[in-house]
């Protein structure tokens, strides 16, 4: 998640911008609106401002947090306490804020402190501000400056909210009864007795939002000051809200020793150790206190939450959340023996939420078995749970395996609300520093399991994870499936979040990502040399780097974030335009970026694996829905995620095929072609008027190892591949499916093949031995004979001017090739008896022909600069080395 701190005010467009803007925008009826508890606003502006919302979370989880908070009364949301500073230096994100909130039926009550203000004005009259214990002495003067203060700041924010078309009113006394605290010792300072709810819930009948100060009144009518957090407190305890939020410019609370921000804080497994921190200590360990003393009288469903205003919603409405959260959560345990648990509690959670127990296909009694039968073998088993059973997990390891299997982890919507999966999650961990399970591809969750895990491997229809391996043998033998890593049931009721709390004041390691840089740069669309900043996801792959070495080369592109989970810190190699260190971006935080437009990033490429960009491209998607579409920045995605996209929403980027709808159709979301399939495509696409219909084209791909990416297997191990070539995929390889669909798409409505009649090709790949490159061998058949010398012709003539095409008459081979941008097509060749025309035979009515191309370059990094020049306007070669001859050996 994106951290305050990595922003500067006025830059990131972040959504308190958006709401602002939002807020200004949407109507408000002339009518004053009625008021009842089930009241909500019109329904139309509500739904406009929960999409909104989407901006900063997925539609699931914003709607989740909504249904949520409106279960209850509304005056049971939030309390929400405001410092003074914040109404003086953030009064309009502060507004903004809270009428987001009201826009979709909640009411958060605000209870506001003056403290700035205050000292300020006692300057001015030279009355000196003293203190006793941290409590401000109130003596007459000080008060009567205190209510004329309060009254100011009030009156101030009830302005600027009704500015907006939201209803406020200002409760400047009549809620907190108090006495004195010790008048001989503060004066005029009031400890509260009692607290007159109906005031507060007679504003919210009447559609407004309630505004206090806090001070409050002895019994007889005197005014006695109250620090607004024990004023906010004392509230709470009365109304028992879901949230109690305290804004601060600070955005949370921040650990003493690493100066990270604490993003979670569980008090029933976390307190006592965290007050031994020897940076806890005076405020930070008063606050500590205060606020656990405040939950421990409030329903364990209700949470504490620090925020800036500005991240508020983000706190509100993601699981991920922007600031720290405290609540009082449960005691997690640990056992292994069934009998230590109560196994009925655990069979009910399982019933609902785990997916072969509720379906019917297994029964509890019969897991339970399957437990007793793998401990009498001497293997072992852990479950995992909190006192209420709200999440369970069951890990085993059986005999002989030193790595643990993750067997089971369900959770209710409950526990995914209020973060207990993830604090299960580190107590698993902490015990079991290495483990491996297994996930179905088709799993909703798979982006939970990608952010926890250290490496993944597709295995079939399966996805296999693992956390804490380093051993490539080991990792080999689970891909194989020898540590027989059963799917694991990692379901909830509501999913599992997708972005949880990286950081807690017990996690097992270090897990927060590095700092992203907070400059900006202004969009315009005036200046024609102005730099193109660009957002590289995925950079640890050989792709990647290559991306970074064309950017670092091109005139106009310059890197603004590298992200690479495993190389998070390090820095950028073969960049040399900036200084600059690897970070690791969620897809939520990619989103909140997005949301700036093309004043953060103006171009996102996902250098990912299949099925991974989704979550990203969901997260831009939702973050720019708002933006005029020049604003907007383009998404080049390099997997074949979006490759068979049919909703017109991506166009696919193989210019020299599809250059026509890359500049006319102006969407600025490509899919990258895959390094097989533009090859292929390049070498088919000249005859396709000519193909023989009854036949299909053949296609025989060698490449390089370093194709098979960078995670260690046989197909790019080099001991392995010494002498040795290895074929792989022979059927329905996902290139093999794109060949057929990318070449019907442009297929006119007479040639033999076309949108009535698909083309379908066979493809054939192998890995050899040499590090980069592709070679391929296409057997074309035809529906007429043709020489040798007419299809050299016919191509030279296809791609007449085309700079990354080159077109040879002998065979072109790899190493020539490779590091080379551009694709070679050449070695035509027909069978001797084919001169026949029409009556030569099948077998000799074909064209056989040599394509190379190098698969990192026009195979994917120098095709994504391609798009990327395309979509901005740019020249299609600017940054593309582009020779006028191809190096060739035969001749």
């Amino acid at each position: 998640m994106l951290r305050a701190s990595q922003y500067s005010k006025g830059r990131l467009g972040a959504l308190a911008r958006v709401s602002r803007a939002a807020v200004g925008a949407l109507p408000r009826s002339a009518s004053v609106r009625q008021y009842s508890y089930q009241a909500r606003p019109d329904t139309s502006e509500k739904e406009t401002i929960v999409k909104l919302l989407y901006n900063i979370g997925s539609k699931k989880e914003v709607e989740q947090y909504l249904r949520h908070f409106s279960s209850v009364e509304s005056q049971k949301f939030a309390v929400i306490k405001v410092g003074g500073a914040v109404i003086s230096d953030d009064l309009a994100t502060l507004a903004s804020a809270l009428t987001f909130l009201n826009r979709v039926g909640l009411y958060p009550i605000v209870v506001h402190g003056a403290g700035p203000q205050l000292n300020k004005r006692l300057e001015a009259a030279k009355i000196e501000a003293r203190y006793e214990d941290g409590i401000r002495i109130t003596d007459g003067p000080t008060l009567a400056i205190a209510r004329e203060v309060f009254a100011s700041e009030n009156r101030k924010l009830v302005e600027a909210l009704e500015r907006l078309g939201t209803r406020a009113r200002p409760i400047t006394g009549g809620v907190f009864v108090a006495d004195y605290l010790n008048r001989e010792k503060y004066d005029r300072v009031g400890k509260i007795v009692h607290v007159n709810r109906e005031v507060v819930e007679s504003s919210i009948r009447a559609g407004c939002l309630p505004i206090l100060t806090s001070l409050a009144e002895t019994p007889d009518g005197q005014i006695l000051n109250v620090n607004a957090d024990i004023a906010a407190g004392e509230l709470a305890r009365v109304l028992e809200p879901l949230k109690i939020v305290y804004l601060n410019e600070k955005n949370g609370l921040y650990h003493g020793t690493t100066g990270k921000r604490i993003e979670t804080i569980h008090l029933d497994e976390e307190y006592e150790d965290l007050l031994k921190e020897p940076w806890v200590r005076y405020g930070t360990k008063l606050k500590l206190k205060e606020i656990k003393e405040l939950l421990d009288t409030l329903p364990r469903s209700s949470s504490v939450a620090i925020i800036s205003a500005e991240h508020l919603h983000k706190e509100l409405f993601t699981h991920s959340g922007a600031g720290t959260m405290i609540m009082r959560g449960h005691r997690l345990f640990s056992e292994q023996d069934l009998a230590a648990v109560d196994s009925d509690r655990l069979r009910a959670l399982l019933m609902d939420y785990d997916p072969s127990i509720a379906s019917g296909e297994t029964t509890a009694a019969s897991y339970w078995q399957k437990l007793a039968a793998l401990k009498k073998e001497g293997g072992q088993y852990w479950i995992y749970g909190d006192e209420p059973y709200q999440v369970a997990a069951v890990v085993m390891r059986k005999p002989g395996q030193s790595i643990a299997c993750l067997d089971k982890f369900v959770a209710s919507k409950a526990a995914v609300l209020g973060n207990i999966t993830d604090n299960a999650w580190k107590l698993i961990t902490r015990d079991h520093p290495q483990m491996v399970w297994s996930v179905p591809r088709t799993d909703d969750n798979l982006s939970w399991h990608y952010e926890r895990a250290d490496g993944s491997w597709g295995v079939g229809d399966n996805i296999v994870f693992w956390y804490g391996v380093e051993d490539w043998k080991q990792i080999s033998d689970m891909v194989a499936g020898k540590f027989s890593v059963k799917e694991t049931s990692t379901s909830t009721s509501a999913s599992a979040p997708a972005g949880v709390r990286a950081y807690s004041t017990m996690a097992r390691r270090n897990a927060v990502r590095s700092a992203i840089p907070s400059s900006r740069r202004s969009y315009s669309t005036a200046s024609s040399g102005s730099p193109l900043r660009v957002g590289l996801i995925g950079a640890r792959g050989f792709t990647g780097r290559e991306l970074i070495k064309l950017v670092d080369g091109h005139p106009r592109f310059e890197l603004s974030h590298v992200s690479s989970r495993e190389l998070a810190g390090k820095p950028v190699p073969n960049y040399t335009k900036a200084q600059l260190n690897h970070v690791n971006l969620s897809a939520s935080e990619v989103g909140e970026l997005a949301k700036a437009g093309r004043q953060a990033v103006d171009v996102w490429i996902l250098a990912l694996p299949n099925n991974v960009a989704a979550p990203f491209v969901t997260a831009i998607d939702g973050a720019v829905a708002s933006l005029p579409m020049k604003q907007q920045p383009v998404v080049v995605d390099l997997s074949a995620d979006y490759r068979f996209d049919t909703s017109g929403e991506w166009v696919y980027g193989l210019p020299e095929l599809h250059r026509r709808e890359l500049t006319t159709r102006n969407t600025g979301r490509i899919a990258n072609p895959g390094c097989y399939a533009t090859g292929s495509q390049l070498g088919i696409a000249p005859l396709l008027p000519y193909l023989d219909p009854a036949r299909l084209p053949s296609v025989f791909g060698v490449s390089g190892y370093s194709g098979a990416g960078t995670k260690p297997s046989p197909k790019n191990d080099p001991a392995f591949l010494q002498d040795n070539l290895i074929p792989y995929a022979p059927v329905n390889h996902i290139h093999e499916r794109e060949i057929g669909h990318s070449l019907t798409r442009i297929a006119q409505a007479s040639y033999p093949f076309n949108a009535r009649n698909p083309l379908k090709v066979q493809f054939s790949p192998h890995v050899a031995p040499f590090f980069q490159g592709i070679a391929l061998t296409l057997h074309v058949p035809l529906r007429l004979s043709m020489s040798a010398a007419n299809v050299h012709e016919l191509f030279k003539d296809f791609y007449r001017g085309e700079r990354l095409v080159h077109v040879t008459e002998s065979a072109p081979l790899v190493r020539d090739n490779a590091g080379q941008h551009y694709a070679a097509v050449g070695g035509f060749a027909v069978p001797p008896h084919s001169e026949g025309g029409a009556s030569a035979s099948l077998a000799d009515r074909r064209a056989v022909l040599n394509v190379t191309l190098d698969n990192l370059l026009k195979g994917a990094a120098t095709q994504a600069i391609q798009n990327m020049n395309i979509a901005l306007g740019i020249d299609e070669y600017t940054g593309i080395p582009t020779p006028d001859a191809p190096t060739m050996s035969l001749e």
